[in-house]
């Protein structure tokens, strides 16, 4: 499928840095729950609007939704000042990576409606911990519909099941 505009990093560290400062105090959060609060926010975006946020390209991972541009957002992000990641030494084999936010979100960088789309996904799933939010994923037709470690397609929204549609398709 062909969409209208191409990956904006920028809008993309926007999202992480206000979803960060929206969460980075909850004990739950880390690294997992962030990749799928981002996903769930840019396609359920797409799913109301069919159009993008960021228009991040996610991958299929065996734990979730990865979006691909992640670790360069993060790390420019760091670099100015605006998020801090932390980590945690869960035991001897893992470890989390928990964010907090240095620095109050732009509100420019975020129009109120791709706001109001996060922030009910920060409502409604933002609790979950990494295991529950990855399962969670998992039921969604965009991830379910991707070959292991494919570019989730975006149009998959579009075959959602009931629990996972935001979309008034009787209108």
């Amino acid at each position: 499928m062909s969409y209208r505009n191409a990956f904006n990093k920028d809008k993309f560290k926007a999202m992480i840095h206000y979803i960060v400062s929206k969460c980075g105090h909850k004990r739950n959060f880390g690294r997992t729950v962030l990749y799928k609060l981002l996903y769930f926010s840019e396609f359920n975006y797409f799913e109301l609007y069919e159009n993008f946020i960021a228009h991040e390209d996610y991958e299929k991972y065996p734990r979730g939704p990865v979006p691909k541009h992640f670790f360069e957002a993060k790390e420019e992000l760091i670099f100015e000042n605006k998020i801090e990641e932390i980590e945690h030494q869960i035991d001897s084999k893992r470890k989390q990576y928990s964010m907090v936010s240095l620095t109050e979100p732009n509100a420019k960088d975020l129009l109120n409606i791709e706001k109001e789309v996060i922030d009910d996904v920060i409502n409604k799933i933002g609790n979950m911990n990494a295991s529950e939010i990855s399962e969670y994923s998992h039921r969604d037709m965009p991830w379910m519909a991707t070959e292991d470690y494919d570019i989730i397609d975006y149009g998959f929204v579009f075959y959602r099941d009931e629990e996972y549609t935001v979309r008034d398709y009787d209108i």
